[in-house]
């Protein structure tokens, strides 16, 4: 298949983009993947930048996705569990380096280290040598279908009765990085056990209703189930197929916090909106406060996002080169070659998703005020998504990043309290083929052109003019620091000879 990035260069080179929009490149994304239904939002510092809604969230009602459009949104679940784990660690109702031994109800040791504490630390950063094993899932369907709802410790106990060898890695807590959906689990666990409440309830209270969010982890707890979008493969329907009839609501009269959180879903089951979705994106970027609420101080934000761990080649699974670095609940990207790419030259903070179909991302770039969500309900025909040409991101996902850095840098280009647009930058000739000129009122000190694959590279600049010859024929994202320490994104397309 062609891809979108070719098409980019192509109409970019011929057109100087007079011919092509965001919104007509994004249908091309869609239409080349095949892609059911999908919301793309952008925020630019305060503003809502873009928003992009393309398919159908129901194919058998005909019902078009729109900014009321909720989707269960996969594992960037995960990292909304973990805010609400930072909320508790706000209230000081716990420290991240506790034994979670000292908050459970039963004793948790990887049995190959009995002496060593797994820590909550290590549950948020997904060091604890825990593994979605073999029991996993048994134990994940007795969960949702037994008379009785199971114990944690029956799954991560040895004596448990759902217990496999392999739900732990031969790794030390604390040295390993394994990424799994059972620490969410283990997270909501203990969550409740701390809090004394339903993980759903605290979130919901917290995190969401603060924030203006009516999704929640609990498919009755949604007002309007019509907007609730069925998640599709090859267009088949997977889940959420409900077609407007609630299920009927579980007794969870007898359920004692703290005894098995995986119930809610804590690592795939928030449904919310792509717009909904940004808003907590935007939370994080605004240092926990967000549409007047305060949901986690600056500093545990800043916590979130400081690395617990970075691949150093022996230490993880990065997940065939998408997780090259985790902080506390979130990713955070280091736009390796070939891998976790999503703003090339930007070091971005948030959470892919994966399941039923369905395909999400929700990132945010300090470097560039920005923030991205993105949605998609599933395929047709198709088996599946193929994977992109330039990074670890399957290539819908690829295709899309790749449209809005093409379109978008320019509109969130500034780190600095000052206004970029003040500056009033071009860049001239774009395209080009040996050198370009800033056109600035100011000098600039430092110019690093970046492509899409990841890779930075420091331009020579004279005066307000760099070479460009070395450069490969391509599109890349400029970055350019002036003299008083701004810095301005531009776009760039350097023609061959």
């Amino acid at each position: 298949m062609k891809t979108i990035y070719s098409l980019f260069l192509l109409c970019c080179a011929i057109t100087l983009h007079s011919q092509i929009t965001l919104e007509s490149t994004l249908d091309l994304a869609a239409a080349d993947n095949n892609l059911t239904g999908m919301s793309v939002v952008v925020t630019c510092g305060d503003e809502v930048q873009e928003i992009y809604h393309h398919g159908l969230r129901n194919i058998e009602q005909n019902l078009p996705v729109n900014d009321d459009t909720r989707f269960r949104i996969a594992s960037i679940s995960k990292m909304v569990t973990a805010v609400g784990m930072m909320h508790l660690l706000d209230a000081g109702a716990y420290n991240l380096d506790d034994d979670v031994n000292e908050h459970l109800s039963f004793i948790l040791r990887n049995p190959a280290f009995p002496d060593t504490p797994i820590t909550v630390r290590q549950v948020l950063s997904h060091q604890t040598g825990i593994t979605d094993g073999d029991g996993y899932f048994d134990f994940l369907s007795a969960t949702y279908n037994a008379a009785e709802i199971p114990n944690l410790s029956e799954l991560l106990t040895p004596e448990g009765s759902y217990y496999t060898a392999d739900m732990f890695t031969a790794n030390e807590a604390g040295t390993y990085f394994s990424y799994s959906n059972i620490n969410s689990g283990l997270c909501a666990t203990l969550l409740e056990s701390i809090s004394g409440e339903r993980f759903d309830t605290y979130i919901k209270t917290n995190i969401l209703e603060p924030l203006g969010i009516g999704g929640s982890f609990r498919v009755n707890d949604l007002t309007d189930l019509d907007n609730l979008s069925v998640l599709y493969r090859n267009g088949a329907p997977q889940w959420d197929n409900y077609q407007g009839e609630y299920p009927a609501p579980a007794d969870l009269s007898d359920y004692v916090p703290g005894t098995n959180g995986v119930y809610f879903a804590p690592q795939g089951g928030l449904r919310v909106s792509a717009l909904e979705l940004s808003d907590i994106m935007q939370m994080i970027a605004h240092g926990g406060t967000w549409n007047g609420a305060t949901v986690l101080q600056p500093a545990t934000v800043e916590l979130m996002l400081t690395p617990e761990w970075t691949y150093n080649g022996s230490n993880g699974n990065n997940y065939f080169n998408l997780f090259n670095s985790w902080g506390l609940g979130i990713q955070r990207t280091l736009n390796t070659p070939g891998g976790d790419i999503v703003i090339p030259g930007s070091t971005c903070y948030g959470h892919a998703g994966e399941a039923y179909g369905l395909i999400s991302d929700a990132y945010y770039s300090p470097e560039d005020d920005m923030t991205i969500v993105v949605i998609i309900n599933g395929y047709y025909g198709s088996e599946y998504y193929s994977f992109g040409n330039m990074s670890a991101f399957y290539q819908p996902e690829e295709d899309v990043f790749n449209a809005i850095n093409l379109f978008l840098t320019d509109a969130c280009a500034t780190t600095s309290t000052q206004a970029a647009a003040d500056l009033n930058l071009r860049v001239s000739p774009n395209p080009a083929t040996d050198k370009v000129q800033f056109l600035c009122p100011e000098r600039i000190v430092k110019a690093t052109a970046a492509d899409v694959t990841g890779r930075d590279f420091l331009l020579h600049v004279i005066g307000n003019e760099a070479d460009i010859s070395a450069l490969a024929a391509g599109i890349y994202v400029l970055r350019l620091d002036t003299e008083s320490g701004v810095r301005v994104l531009r776009k760039l397309v350097k023609t061959g000879e």
